[in-house]
């Protein structure tokens, strides 16, 4: 459908099922989800108009100088709200948002990806993306206690979770938000659903809308879903694996290399030119990718199979870049396993950035370097880095030092998201640094 098609069979279907408030959605520079709700009878002049709100209230997106901000509707997010009554019922619709002029807002993320989407398919490729999101279930939100004691995949009476995760799915799915398969991740309590893949804007609105109903489902079963990266130092981190692909316009995935260029991986000069771009910026981009102060426990702790070095592999899961096993016949499924995200982060953001990185890659004609295998990441840090393997960064405070300076990632957020992530963070980390810690109390409080 086109966009009037789309505005037409929104305002028709509102009518049809006597929706009573329709929610406007957009997503702020951090990645939290806002909404504010208007009246079925405001629909239309919302497509054509907007709706004005306060951008001042929204933190990152205007000074109060200049508050006024409008969200117009994205008719083709539409969707009712399945745990609203049917009886003046609710919609919600994902939106975009603009200047008073009606120029696209620049501190807007969904903005930001669509920019770099759009760019992407000027040198003609479309970013197909499937998603991974871990997460932990805690009887609430004040201490992360495990409820179960099962593991990876298990199937046990002890998966306390298990209608849970089924009625999430069912939810989601009405929601049409398509889900692969979930399954009890590998912590104690952990948990993880894989999204189908769909174009990068449509998974990114796929994962906010997952996490928003991974939540709501949750809180009505009287317990709180976290997606902290790192809840508990001895269980595994919470990672968002994102798995990238890029296709041509004929529908043909231009990672998939069926000639000598692809190897055992069947992967193009495309495909390993994109990921040697990751590689690359990964410590310019890593502050997106990871942008808690808790996103480096994760990283940084031996035994999780987080990635500490921007590195690529097969098998290798600890790998910041992993490459599926080719099944033949499954040209189209030929993909990339990003696997240093979190949870945490904003994922427009996320695929913005990994895109640039990637067609940089592409553009500059750059070579992979060589496949990270156990023996390989067995090296000392010195030897490593004597193969040119580059760890990430070690803190928040050390990416946010490579953001700042990175005239990569200024171009490809823009200035103001740019500006304001860096001013958030910095603060975030001050406020950490100036923390006293049990830890601290406990070895240095008798001395």
């Amino acid at each position: 459908m086109d966009k009037q098609q789309n505005i037409d069979f929104v305002i028709r279907t509102v009518e049809e099922r006597g929706i009573r408030f329709v929610r406007l959605w957009f997503t702020d520079v951090l990645g939290r989800l806002k909404s504010f709700a208007i009246s079925p009878e405001d629909l239309e002049v919302a497509f054509e108009e907007g709706i004005g709100f306060d951008g001042s209230a929204i933190e990152g997106f205007a000074t109060p100088d200049e508050a006024d901000m409008l969200a117009f509707p994205d008719a083709s997010t539409f969707q009712v709200l399945p745990w609203r009554p049917s009886h003046d019922g609710v919609a919600r619709v994902f939106c975009d948002v603009c200047t008073p002029d009606r120029e696209a807002f620049p501190g807007d993320p969904r903005e930001c990806l669509r920019v770099m989407f759009h760019k992407a398919e000027k040198r003609g490729f479309i970013m197909n993306v499937g998603a991974d999101l871990e997460f932990y279930y805690f009887p609430s939100e004040d201490k992360p206690v495990p409820m179960d004691e099962a593991g990876y995949f298990d199937l046990t009476p002890n998966d306390s979770a298990r209608d849970l995760r089924r009625s999430m799915v069912l939810m989601l799915e009405k929601m049409s938000v398509p889900v692969e398969y979930t399954y009890h991740s590998s912590g104690r309590s952990q948990h993880g659903i894989a999204l189908r893949h769909a174009e990068a804007l449509t998974m990114s609105d796929a994962i906010m809308t997952a996490k928003h109903v991974i939540r709501l489902e949750a809180y009505d079963a009287g317990i709180h879903a976290s997606f902290m990266p790192k809840p508990m130092a001895d269980e595994a981190g919470s990672a968002m694996f994102l798995h990238q692909s890029l296709f041509n316009k004929r529908g043909e995935n231009v990672f998939y290399s069926a000639g000598e260029e692809g190897g055992p991986y069947h992967l193009s000069s495309i495909a390993k030119s994109y990921m040697a771009g990751i590689l690359d910026h990964a410590a310019e981009i890593t502050a997106i990718l990871n942008p808690t102060v808790n996103s480096y426990k994760r990283l940084a702790l031996a035994g999780d199979t987080a990635p500490s070095y921007a590195t690529w592999g097969l098998r290798n899961r600890s790998a910041m870049i992993r490459v599926p096993i080719y099944k033949p016949g499954k040209e189209l499924s030929t993909r990339i396993e990003l696997r240093s995200p979190d949870p945490m982060a904003n994922p427009y953001l996320v695929n913005a950035v990994t895109l640039a990185a990637g067609l940089d890659g592409i553009e500059r004609g750059l070579d992979l370097p060589a496949e990270s295998t156990s023996e390989l990441m067995a090296l000392s840090p010195a030897e490593l880095a004597q193969r040119g393997i580059k760890p990430l960064p070690r803190s928040l405070e050390e990416a946010l030092d490579i953001f700042e300076a990175s005239d990569f990632m200024r171009e490809t957020l823009g200035e103001h998201i740019h500006a304001f992530f860096l001013r958030k963070k910095r603060d975030e980390w001050a406020k950490f640094a100036s923390t006293i810690t049990k830890w601290e109390l406990k070895h240095y409080l008798a001395s």
